[in-house]
């Protein structure tokens, strides 16, 4: 089976990951950091601001299940993409709204969903559409932590998503 990859940042990535966990056709997910200058950085690192990492979810899909324009519609239905490095009360670079393409196909699809996006905000949407670069995974107490704390991650669940921290 061929898999596709996507990489998103919509704030916090707790319910981010949750929120695709639930989508059927995602085969896997895992929370970390992506599109900084630094290697291999720490949780306390990224909060501190001075690694320009985004908090990211990497997911791996079955296209034969879910395209990439659905799993960009779970991604616009997830957040605020007219808040610059701001969801919620999460404040900071590192909650900045991003889609990190991995081929040139996922760039124009990307650019196209923004565009159809866009006709519902007032505000302009503040998205970066960049290339993927190295992902790092977060420590292992970040990933599946909401579904650690008992929420479900079960396929096609609707329940209301708790973030805490």
């Amino acid at each position: 089976m061929t898999t596709g990859l996507a990489t998103f940042a919509a704030g916090c990535f707790w319910s981010v990951e949750l929120v695709f966990q639930r989508t059927p056709g995602v085969i896997s997910t895992k929370v970390g950091y992506t599109q900084g200058n630094t290697e291999n950085p720490t949780y306390q690192e990224v909060c501190k601001g001075d690694t320009n990492h985004a908090e990211s979810v990497y997911i791996e899909y079955d296209p034969n299940e879910v395209t990439y324009e659905q799993l960009l519609d779970v991604f616009w239905g997830k957040h605020n993409p007219t808040t610059l490095n701001q969801q919620k009360g999460d404040i900071g670079t590192q909650y900045r709204s991003g889609i990190y393409y991995h081929t040139e196909e996922q760039k124009t699809i990307a650019e196209v969903s923004r565009d159809k996006e866009q006709e519902k905000y007032d505000n302009d949407i503040v998205t970066e559409i960049l290339p993927a670069t190295t992902f790092y995974d977060a420590e292992e107490y970040h990933q599946r932590y909401l579904e650690k704390g008992g929420q479900c991650a079960s396929k096609g669940c609707k329940l209301n998503i708790r973030c805490y921290g």
